[in-house]
């Protein structure tokens, strides 16, 4: 009697070991591959980059994406992919998911579903020679030369922004400038070709740190976006399992522990939702 005792609690040792191997119960297809592929592209500090000393890939997604997988049972492959090959990466299955802070717009729905997981807006911001040379405040901006992101929607809200504060007063619309990046808008700030550039808020914090007294916020964000995880409109499996994932770490805590390591609290989503983003 005792032998069988210990033998079926060592039974019931294996089954929990089992059934704790995961969370959430991976798609057959990721279970099949035996990881969870995931690009990104490590230029948008806090949520995705290098860290310059031992350029290893850091920032709140890729935590939260090792996190997701730990979830599902399986480990992560980083793919490193240029922001206009993420999608494509998609659709030909090469990845599996893209974590690189993309913003859920209706234009990308076409081709892929979104799992909404944070909450970004657009920030107008200048440098502290434009500060001194009297750009203090958002109206000051009218007239301007403004740079921001062109494969973003933010040179449109910009546009928005200005025939609601500029036009319709009477004052010189802002001169809206699509840079190549976030990181060329700084630098064309940074060398008086801009007056002013506009960021996702939820990434300013981080290079007024980096650079100290080098860049002035203006005002609040001036929009709201959605940020989202993409996933193709063929995987629906993924979609739900990762979204239940990111469900498992919010009830244990992850969610929260990361956005206040990498000092995004505000940028926080009272809940993962389905293609929500505007």
């Amino acid at each position: 009697m005792k032998k069988f005792s210990h033998r079926l609690i060592a039974a019931s040792l294996m089954v929990g070991a089992a059934a704790s191997a995961w969370a959430v119960e991976p798609p057959a297809r990721i279970k099949k591959a035996g990881k969870l592929v995931i690009a990104t592209q490590p230029n948008y500090p806090p949520i995705s980059y290098k860290d310059p000393t031992t350029n290893k890939l850091m920032g709140f997604d890729v935590e939260l994406g090792e996190a997701i997988a730990k979830e599902l049972g399986v480990p992560v492959e980083w793919q490193e992919v240029g922001f206009a090959q993420m999608l494509p990466s998609l659709a030909t299955g090469r990845v599996d998911m893209v974590m690189a802070g993309m913003s859920d717009l209706p234009a990308r729905r076409e081709t892929v579903d979104f799992v909404d997981y944070l909450r970004t807006g657009p920030q107008f911001y200048t440098s502290t020679a434009g500060a001194a040379a009297g750009i203090k405040a958002l109206p000051d901006l009218c007239g301007k030369k403004v740079g921001a992101s062109r494969s973003t929607n933010w040179p449109v809200q910009m546009a928005e922004w200005s025939k609601v504060n500029c036009e319709a007063n009477g004052k010189p619309a802002l001169v809206v400038t699509g840079t190549e990046g976030s990181v060329d808008a700084r630098t064309q700030l940074k060398t008086g070709r801009l007056d002013a550039a506009v960021q996702g808020n939820e990434t300013l914090p981080y290079f007024q740190k980096l650079e100290p007294n080098n860049y002035v916020l203006l005002g609040q964000p001036f929009a709201e976006n959605l940020a989202g995880i993409p996933f193709s409109k063929a995987d629906a499996a993924t979609r739900d399992a990762v979204k239940a994932a990111l469900d498992a770490l919010r009830k244990n805590g992850t969610y929260n522990t990361l956005l206040t390591k990498y000092n995004v609290q505000q940028n926080a989503l009272p809940e993962f939702v389905l293609n929500k983003g505007q």
